[in-house]
Protein backbone atom coordinates (compact mmCIF):
# COMPACT_ATOMS: atom_id res chain seq x y z
CA UNK A 1 0.00 0.00 0.00
CA UNK A 2 1.55 3.73 -0.58
CA UNK A 3 1.55 6.08 2.19
CA UNK A 4 1.28 9.95 2.02
CA UNK A 5 4.36 9.44 4.63
CA UNK A 6 6.50 6.94 5.86
CA UNK A 7 6.60 8.23 9.51
CA UNK A 8 3.74 11.26 10.96
CA UNK A 9 4.37 12.43 14.08
CA UNK A 10 1.57 13.47 16.14
CA UNK A 11 3.39 16.75 18.53
CA UNK A 12 6.23 19.35 17.97
CA UNK A 13 8.10 18.97 21.51
CA UNK A 14 11.69 18.29 22.14
CA UNK A 15 11.32 14.37 21.49
CA UNK A 16 8.83 14.75 18.45
CA UNK A 17 11.16 16.79 16.83
CA UNK A 18 13.87 14.39 17.30
CA UNK A 19 12.31 11.96 16.32
CA UNK A 20 10.74 13.43 12.88
CA UNK A 21 14.66 15.08 11.93
CA UNK A 22 16.46 12.13 12.44
CA UNK A 23 13.98 9.60 10.68
CA UNK A 24 14.29 12.15 7.83
CA UNK A 25 17.80 12.29 7.74
CA UNK A 26 17.67 8.58 7.18
CA UNK A 27 15.60 9.04 4.07
CA UNK A 28 12.57 8.76 5.73
CA UNK A 29 9.12 10.80 4.28
CA UNK A 30 8.23 12.54 6.82
CA UNK A 31 5.64 14.82 8.80
CA UNK A 32 5.00 16.65 11.68
CA UNK A 33 1.69 17.94 13.38
CA UNK A 34 1.74 20.63 15.98
CA UNK A 35 -1.60 22.58 17.19
CA UNK A 36 -0.13 24.37 20.23
CA UNK A 37 3.39 25.77 20.05
CA UNK A 38 7.13 23.96 18.44
CA UNK A 39 9.30 22.97 21.12
CA UNK A 40 6.62 21.32 23.33
CA UNK A 41 6.49 21.99 27.01
CA UNK A 42 10.16 22.57 27.91
CA UNK A 43 10.63 25.40 25.76
CA UNK A 44 7.23 27.51 26.32
CA UNK A 45 5.89 26.43 29.20
CA UNK A 46 8.68 24.61 31.08
CA UNK A 47 12.13 24.21 32.08
CA UNK A 48 13.57 27.07 29.41
CA UNK A 49 11.13 29.61 30.38
CA UNK A 50 11.08 28.30 34.49
CA UNK A 51 14.80 28.22 34.36
CA UNK A 52 15.15 32.32 32.95
CA UNK A 53 12.52 33.11 35.64
CA UNK A 54 14.99 31.32 38.22
CA UNK A 55 17.63 33.78 37.29
CA UNK A 56 15.78 36.69 37.59
CA UNK A 57 15.03 35.55 40.91
CA UNK A 58 18.59 35.26 42.19
CA UNK A 59 19.53 38.63 40.44
CA UNK A 60 17.81 40.25 43.77
CA UNK A 61 20.19 37.95 46.28
CA UNK A 62 22.82 38.51 44.16
CA UNK A 63 22.74 42.20 44.42
CA UNK A 64 21.58 41.96 48.37
CA UNK A 65 24.85 39.56 48.48
CA UNK A 66 26.96 42.22 47.06
CA UNK A 67 27.38 44.28 50.06
CA UNK A 68 30.08 41.34 51.90
CA UNK A 69 32.12 41.44 49.01
CA UNK A 70 32.51 45.61 49.11
CA UNK A 71 29.68 46.70 46.44
CA UNK A 72 26.45 48.23 47.40
CA UNK A 73 23.89 47.24 44.71
CA UNK A 74 20.87 49.21 45.06
CA UNK A 75 17.42 47.28 44.21
CA UNK A 76 14.20 48.26 42.80
CA UNK A 77 11.15 47.07 42.86
CA UNK A 78 11.20 44.07 40.54
CA UNK A 79 9.39 44.89 37.04
CA UNK A 80 7.44 41.73 36.40
CA UNK A 81 6.15 42.85 33.07
CA UNK A 82 9.55 43.62 31.83
CA UNK A 83 10.80 39.95 32.59
CA UNK A 84 7.37 38.39 30.97
CA UNK A 85 8.44 40.12 27.63
CA UNK A 86 11.77 39.22 27.28
CA UNK A 87 10.87 35.64 28.51
CA UNK A 88 8.69 35.79 25.79
CA UNK A 89 10.83 37.02 22.99
CA UNK A 90 13.41 34.26 23.55
CA UNK A 91 10.74 31.76 23.54
CA UNK A 92 9.33 33.17 20.23
CA UNK A 93 13.07 32.62 18.69
CA UNK A 94 13.28 28.97 20.14
CA UNK A 95 9.50 28.48 18.17
CA UNK A 96 11.35 29.70 15.28
CA UNK A 97 14.86 27.44 15.76
CA UNK A 98 12.78 24.24 16.18
CA UNK A 99 10.65 25.21 12.65
CA UNK A 100 13.45 26.11 10.49
CA UNK A 101 15.35 22.59 11.62
CA UNK A 102 12.14 20.65 10.41
CA UNK A 103 12.16 22.69 7.55
CA UNK A 104 15.90 22.16 6.67
CA UNK A 105 15.71 18.58 7.63
CA UNK A 106 12.51 18.13 4.55
CA UNK A 107 10.45 17.21 7.39
CA UNK A 108 6.81 18.47 6.02
CA UNK A 109 4.69 20.74 8.86
CA UNK A 110 1.05 21.08 9.82
CA UNK A 111 0.32 23.81 12.62
CA UNK A 112 -2.88 21.68 13.32
CA UNK A 113 -4.61 19.32 15.99
CA UNK A 114 -3.73 15.33 14.75
CA UNK A 115 -6.17 12.87 15.63
CA UNK A 116 -5.52 9.11 14.96
CA UNK A 117 -8.61 7.79 12.45
CA UNK A 118 -6.74 3.95 12.21
CA UNK A 119 -3.56 2.25 12.36
CA UNK A 120 -2.10 4.18 9.42
CA UNK A 121 -4.54 6.95 9.08
CA UNK A 122 -5.05 10.79 10.88
CA UNK A 123 -7.43 13.70 10.43
CA UNK A 124 -5.05 16.50 10.61
CA UNK A 125 -6.57 19.93 10.76
CA UNK A 126 -9.71 18.24 8.41
CA UNK A 127 -7.42 16.95 6.19
CA UNK A 128 -6.56 13.49 5.77
CA UNK A 129 -3.35 11.66 5.74
CA UNK A 130 -1.85 8.02 5.97
CA UNK A 131 1.57 6.90 7.32
CA UNK A 132 3.08 3.88 7.47
CA UNK A 133 4.33 4.59 11.11
CA UNK A 134 2.50 6.56 13.87
CA UNK A 135 4.55 8.46 16.68
CA UNK A 136 2.54 10.01 19.40
CA UNK A 137 4.73 12.54 21.14
CA UNK A 138 2.23 14.87 22.64
CA UNK A 139 3.60 15.29 26.30
CA UNK A 140 1.73 16.13 29.04
CA UNK A 141 -0.64 18.98 30.50
CA UNK A 142 -0.88 20.19 34.41
CA UNK A 143 -3.40 17.86 36.64
CA UNK A 144 -6.15 20.49 37.06
CA UNK A 145 -7.25 20.47 40.87
CA UNK A 146 -10.67 18.57 41.87
CA UNK A 147 -11.53 20.13 45.35
CA UNK A 148 -14.33 22.66 45.22
CA UNK A 149 -13.20 26.39 44.58
CA UNK A 150 -10.63 24.58 41.88
CA UNK A 151 -12.21 27.65 39.57
CA UNK A 152 -9.83 30.02 41.67
CA UNK A 153 -6.68 28.51 40.89
CA UNK A 154 -4.18 28.71 37.88
CA UNK A 155 -2.19 25.72 36.69
CA UNK A 156 1.64 25.73 35.75
CA UNK A 157 0.93 27.15 32.13
CA UNK A 158 -0.65 30.02 33.54
CA UNK A 159 2.13 31.15 35.28
CA UNK A 160 4.17 31.91 32.75
CA UNK A 161 1.57 34.29 31.35
CA UNK A 162 0.66 36.80 34.66
CA UNK A 163 0.20 39.95 33.86
CA UNK A 164 1.40 41.19 37.14
CA UNK A 165 3.13 39.41 39.71
CA UNK A 166 1.38 38.67 42.51
CA UNK A 167 1.99 40.31 46.35
CA UNK A 168 0.95 37.25 48.13
CA UNK A 169 1.23 33.53 46.44
CA UNK A 170 -0.34 30.20 47.86
CA UNK A 171 1.27 27.22 46.28
CA UNK A 172 -0.76 24.16 46.28
CA UNK A 173 2.07 20.41 45.96
CA UNK A 174 5.71 19.68 46.50
CA UNK A 175 6.75 18.74 43.63
CA UNK A 176 9.47 19.90 41.47
CA UNK A 177 7.04 22.72 40.01
CA UNK A 178 5.77 23.68 43.24
CA UNK A 179 9.12 24.32 44.60
CA UNK A 180 10.89 25.85 41.74
CA UNK A 181 8.01 28.55 41.61
CA UNK A 182 8.29 29.33 45.07
CA UNK A 183 11.90 30.24 44.57
CA UNK A 184 10.69 32.29 41.77
CA UNK A 185 7.78 34.02 43.52
CA UNK A 186 10.17 34.41 46.76
CA UNK A 187 12.87 36.17 44.91
CA UNK A 188 11.47 38.64 43.04
CA UNK A 189 9.26 39.61 46.37
CA UNK A 190 6.04 37.65 47.11
CA UNK A 191 4.77 36.48 49.81
CA UNK A 192 4.83 32.68 49.37
CA UNK A 193 2.94 29.74 51.59
CA UNK A 194 3.99 26.77 50.29
CA UNK A 195 1.04 23.81 51.07
CA UNK A 196 1.51 19.92 50.74
CA UNK A 197 0.54 16.73 52.22
CA UNK A 198 4.30 15.34 52.29
CA UNK A 199 6.04 16.57 55.64
CA UNK A 200 8.87 17.38 53.05
CA UNK A 201 8.81 17.90 49.00
CA UNK A 202 9.76 16.16 46.13
CA UNK A 203 8.48 12.41 46.99
CA UNK A 204 10.49 9.94 45.85
CA UNK A 205 13.71 11.61 46.23
CA UNK A 206 16.43 10.93 48.53
CA UNK A 207 15.44 11.99 52.28
CA UNK A 208 18.63 14.21 52.38
CA UNK A 209 17.91 15.98 49.77
CA UNK A 210 14.33 16.46 50.90
CA UNK A 211 15.13 17.54 54.84
CA UNK A 212 17.48 19.98 52.73
CA UNK A 213 15.37 22.05 50.12
CA UNK A 214 12.77 21.87 53.20
CA UNK A 215 15.45 23.84 55.46
CA UNK A 216 16.34 25.66 52.30
CA UNK A 217 12.61 26.89 51.56
CA UNK A 218 12.14 27.96 55.03
CA UNK A 219 15.39 30.36 54.87
CA UNK A 220 14.43 31.26 52.02
CA UNK A 221 11.03 33.18 53.90
CA UNK A 222 8.95 30.73 52.25
CA UNK A 223 6.21 29.61 54.61
CA UNK A 224 5.89 25.80 54.41
CA UNK A 225 3.17 24.05 55.56
CA UNK A 226 3.64 20.45 55.23
CA UNK A 227 1.74 17.39 55.99
CA UNK A 228 -1.51 19.69 55.14
CA UNK A 229 -4.60 19.16 52.18
CA UNK A 230 -6.42 21.45 50.67
CA UNK A 231 -10.39 21.37 51.49
CA UNK A 232 -11.46 23.90 49.51
CA UNK A 233 -10.66 26.99 48.08
CA UNK A 234 -13.15 30.77 48.11
CA UNK A 235 -12.61 33.88 47.28
CA UNK A 236 -14.16 37.39 49.26
CA UNK A 237 -13.27 40.68 49.31
CA UNK A 238 -10.99 40.40 46.02
CA UNK A 239 -8.66 37.90 47.78
CA UNK A 240 -8.58 34.21 47.93
CA UNK A 241 -8.82 31.83 51.12
CA UNK A 242 -7.33 28.02 50.85
CA UNK A 243 -8.69 26.12 53.77
CA UNK A 244 -6.55 23.23 55.19
CA UNK A 245 -7.77 20.08 56.92
CA UNK A 246 -6.57 20.86 60.21
CA UNK A 247 -8.59 24.13 60.03
CA UNK A 248 -6.27 26.92 59.04
CA UNK A 249 -7.28 29.15 56.82
CA UNK A 250 -4.48 31.02 54.13
CA UNK A 251 -5.35 34.36 52.83
CA UNK A 252 -3.83 34.98 49.43
CA UNK A 253 -4.34 36.70 46.52
CA UNK A 254 -3.23 34.10 43.58
CA UNK A 255 -3.58 30.16 44.11
CA UNK A 256 -1.46 28.13 42.14
CA UNK A 257 -1.84 24.25 42.05
CA UNK A 258 0.85 22.43 41.07
CA UNK A 259 -0.30 19.07 41.82
CA UNK A 260 1.96 17.32 38.84
CA UNK A 261 0.73 16.26 34.97
CA UNK A 262 -1.08 14.17 33.38
CA UNK A 263 -0.15 12.61 29.73
CA UNK A 264 -2.00 14.95 26.61
CA UNK A 265 -4.21 12.18 25.10
CA UNK A 266 -7.23 14.08 25.01
CA UNK A 267 -9.37 13.89 21.63
CA UNK A 268 -6.01 12.21 19.75
CA UNK A 269 -8.78 9.37 18.28
CA UNK A 270 -7.21 6.19 20.59
CA UNK A 271 -10.08 4.37 20.36
CA UNK A 272 -10.58 4.47 16.82
CA UNK A 273 -7.23 3.13 16.30
CA UNK A 274 -7.36 0.74 19.65
CA UNK A 275 -4.49 2.07 21.11
CA UNK A 276 -4.16 0.83 24.43
CA UNK A 277 -3.66 2.77 27.80
CA UNK A 278 -2.12 1.63 30.57
CA UNK A 279 -3.76 2.13 34.35
CA UNK A 280 -1.80 5.88 34.89
CA UNK A 281 -3.94 6.90 31.28
CA UNK A 282 -0.57 7.22 29.66
CA UNK A 283 -0.43 5.04 26.93
CA UNK A 284 1.41 1.97 26.79
CA UNK A 285 4.17 1.01 25.41
CA UNK A 286 7.16 -1.73 25.00
CA UNK A 287 10.67 -1.45 23.73
CA UNK A 288 11.20 1.21 21.77
CA UNK A 289 7.92 3.18 22.30
CA UNK A 290 5.88 0.45 20.32
CA UNK A 291 2.17 0.38 21.31
CA UNK A 292 -0.42 -2.71 21.30
CA UNK A 293 -0.64 -1.61 17.73
CA UNK A 294 2.59 -2.10 15.30
CA UNK A 295 2.07 0.86 13.07
CA UNK A 296 1.62 3.01 16.19
CA UNK A 297 4.69 4.20 18.69
CA UNK A 298 4.79 6.57 21.47
CA UNK A 299 7.32 8.52 23.33
CA UNK A 300 8.32 10.97 25.72
CA UNK A 301 6.04 11.82 28.28
CA UNK A 302 2.62 11.06 27.08
CA UNK A 303 4.38 7.27 28.45
CA UNK A 304 4.44 8.77 31.55
CA UNK A 305 7.69 6.61 32.36
CA UNK A 306 10.43 9.47 32.59
CA UNK A 307 8.91 12.68 32.31
CA UNK A 308 12.34 14.69 31.12
CA UNK A 309 13.20 16.35 28.39
CA UNK A 310 16.70 14.89 27.23
CA UNK A 311 14.85 11.19 27.79
CA UNK A 312 12.39 12.05 25.15
CA UNK A 313 14.85 13.04 23.19
CA UNK A 314 16.77 10.00 23.58
CA UNK A 315 14.04 8.15 22.68
CA UNK A 316 12.67 9.71 19.65
CA UNK A 317 16.32 9.13 18.21
CA UNK A 318 16.48 5.77 19.05
CA UNK A 319 13.39 4.88 17.45
CA UNK A 320 14.18 6.81 14.49
CA UNK A 321 17.34 5.23 14.20
CA UNK A 322 16.03 1.86 14.52
CA UNK A 323 13.07 2.22 12.07
CA UNK A 324 14.73 3.85 9.13
CA UNK A 325 19.18 3.43 10.69
CA UNK A 326 21.74 1.04 11.44
CA UNK A 327 19.86 0.08 14.89
CA UNK A 328 18.99 2.22 18.01
CA UNK A 329 21.78 3.78 19.56
CA UNK A 330 22.79 2.56 23.21
CA UNK A 331 21.14 5.00 25.52
CA UNK A 332 21.49 4.15 29.70
CA UNK A 333 18.50 5.41 30.64
CA UNK A 334 18.34 3.44 34.16
CA UNK A 335 20.78 6.27 35.79
CA UNK A 336 19.97 9.41 34.02
CA UNK A 337 20.68 12.52 36.33
CA UNK A 338 17.96 15.35 36.81
CA UNK A 339 18.17 18.42 38.48
CA UNK A 340 15.44 20.54 40.58
CA UNK A 341 16.04 24.28 40.08
CA UNK A 342 14.83 25.10 43.30
CA UNK A 343 17.24 28.11 45.26
CA UNK A 344 19.17 26.26 45.67
CA UNK A 345 19.12 23.97 43.28
CA UNK A 346 19.37 19.93 44.09
CA UNK A 347 20.46 17.54 41.57
CA UNK A 348 20.63 13.87 41.99
CA UNK A 349 21.64 10.63 39.97
CA UNK A 350 21.47 7.09 40.94
CA UNK A 351 19.89 5.20 43.76
CA UNK A 352 18.35 6.89 46.43
CA UNK A 353 19.59 5.57 50.13
CA UNK A 354 16.47 3.86 50.77
CA UNK A 355 16.34 2.09 47.30
CA UNK A 356 19.97 1.42 47.35
CA UNK A 357 19.59 -0.32 50.79
CA UNK A 358 16.78 -2.67 49.44
CA UNK A 359 19.30 -4.21 47.63
CA UNK A 360 22.00 -4.65 50.31
CA UNK A 361 24.76 -2.96 52.49
CA UNK A 362 25.53 0.46 51.41
CA UNK A 363 28.04 2.65 52.87
CA UNK A 364 26.63 6.59 52.81
CA UNK A 365 29.18 9.64 52.76
CA UNK A 366 27.83 13.12 53.52
CA UNK A 367 29.48 16.79 53.69
CA UNK A 368 27.23 19.59 54.67
CA UNK A 369 28.86 23.27 54.61
CA UNK A 370 28.28 26.76 54.21
CA UNK A 371 29.36 27.68 50.57
CA UNK A 372 32.28 29.96 49.87
CA UNK A 373 30.46 32.92 49.10
CA UNK A 374 28.47 32.95 51.86
CA UNK A 375 31.21 32.87 54.46
CA UNK A 376 31.14 36.55 53.13
CA UNK A 377 27.63 37.52 52.86
CA UNK A 378 26.30 35.70 56.01
CA UNK A 379 23.64 34.24 54.06
CA UNK A 380 21.63 31.38 55.80
CA UNK A 381 22.24 28.82 52.62
CA UNK A 382 23.98 25.19 53.26
CA UNK A 383 25.21 22.57 50.33
CA UNK A 384 24.94 19.34 51.00
CA UNK A 385 26.59 15.98 48.98
CA UNK A 386 26.28 12.74 49.75
CA UNK A 387 27.84 9.73 47.86
CA UNK A 388 25.63 6.09 48.33
CA UNK A 389 28.34 3.10 47.96
CA UNK A 390 27.32 -0.47 47.15
CA UNK A 391 29.27 -2.00 50.03
CA UNK A 392 30.26 -5.75 48.51
CA UNK A 393 31.67 -3.73 44.80
CA UNK A 394 32.52 -0.22 46.13
CA UNK A 395 30.45 1.18 43.55
CA UNK A 396 28.92 4.38 43.43
CA UNK A 397 25.47 3.44 42.99
CA UNK A 398 24.10 7.10 44.04
CA UNK A 399 24.87 10.77 44.11
CA UNK A 400 23.39 13.50 45.40
CA UNK A 401 23.20 17.07 45.55
CA UNK A 402 21.58 20.50 46.95
CA UNK A 403 23.34 23.90 46.97
CA UNK A 404 24.73 26.53 44.13
CA UNK A 405 25.60 24.91 40.85
CA UNK A 406 24.28 21.30 41.62
CA UNK A 407 23.21 20.47 38.22
CA UNK A 408 26.31 21.35 36.76
CA UNK A 409 28.11 19.41 38.84
CA UNK A 410 25.72 16.42 39.18
CA UNK A 411 26.03 16.19 34.79
CA UNK A 412 29.76 15.46 35.05
CA UNK A 413 29.42 12.78 38.18
CA UNK A 414 26.72 11.13 36.00
CA UNK A 415 28.99 9.92 33.82
CA UNK A 416 31.73 8.51 36.34
CA UNK A 417 28.50 6.66 37.72
CA UNK A 418 27.52 5.00 34.18
CA UNK A 419 30.76 4.08 33.72
CA UNK A 420 30.41 1.95 36.45
CA UNK A 421 33.15 4.37 39.27
CA UNK A 422 33.67 2.81 42.78
CA UNK A 423 34.42 4.88 45.38
CA UNK A 424 38.42 4.84 44.96
CA UNK A 425 37.82 5.63 41.49
CA UNK A 426 36.79 9.20 43.46
CA UNK A 427 39.34 8.59 45.81
CA UNK A 428 42.39 8.94 43.75
CA UNK A 429 41.17 11.85 41.92
CA UNK A 430 42.96 15.14 42.92
CA UNK A 431 39.90 17.75 43.52
CA UNK A 432 39.42 21.98 42.06
CA UNK A 433 40.47 24.04 44.72
CA UNK A 434 38.86 25.68 45.92
CA UNK A 435 35.33 24.26 44.06
CA UNK A 436 32.88 22.95 45.80
CA UNK A 437 32.37 20.30 43.80
CA UNK A 438 36.21 18.69 45.13
CA UNK A 439 34.35 17.66 47.93
CA UNK A 440 32.77 14.21 45.85
CA UNK A 441 36.37 13.43 45.82
CA UNK A 442 37.51 14.42 48.88
CA UNK A 443 34.91 12.69 51.02
CA UNK A 444 36.82 10.11 52.89
CA UNK A 445 34.88 9.41 56.54
CA UNK A 446 31.92 6.98 56.10
CA UNK A 447 28.42 8.43 57.71
CA UNK A 448 26.73 5.42 58.63
CA UNK A 449 25.91 1.92 57.00
CA UNK A 450 22.37 1.54 55.23
CA UNK A 451 21.05 -1.70 54.29
CA UNK A 452 20.98 -5.23 55.85
CA UNK A 453 24.17 -5.05 57.55
CA UNK A 454 23.13 -2.56 59.23
CA UNK A 455 20.18 -3.60 60.70
CA UNK A 456 21.36 -6.66 61.88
Amino acid sequence: MSYDFDLFVIGGGSGGVRCARIAAGLGARVGVAEARFWGGTCVNVGCVPKKLMVMAAEYGNTAADSAGFGWGIATTEHDWQALIDSKNAEIGRLNGIYTRLLTGSNVEIFEAFARLTGPHSLDVGGKTITAERIVIATGGKPTAPEFPGAEHCIVSDDAFYLPHRPRRIALLGGGYIAVEFAGIFRGVGSEVDLIMRQPFPLRGFDEDLRTGLNEALIANGVRVHGGSAVVKVTAEHGAKQVHLDDGTVIETDLVFAALGRTPAVDGLGLDAASVALNDKGAIAVGELGVTNVPSIYAIGDVTDRQNLTPVAIAEGHSLAEALYGSGPRAWDLDRVATAVFSIPPLATVGLTEAHAAKQGPVDIYISRFTPMRHTLTGRLRKTMMKLVVDQASQRVVGAHMIGEDAPEIMQGLSIAINAGATKGDFDRTVGIHPTAAEEFVTMRTRTRVAGMLADE
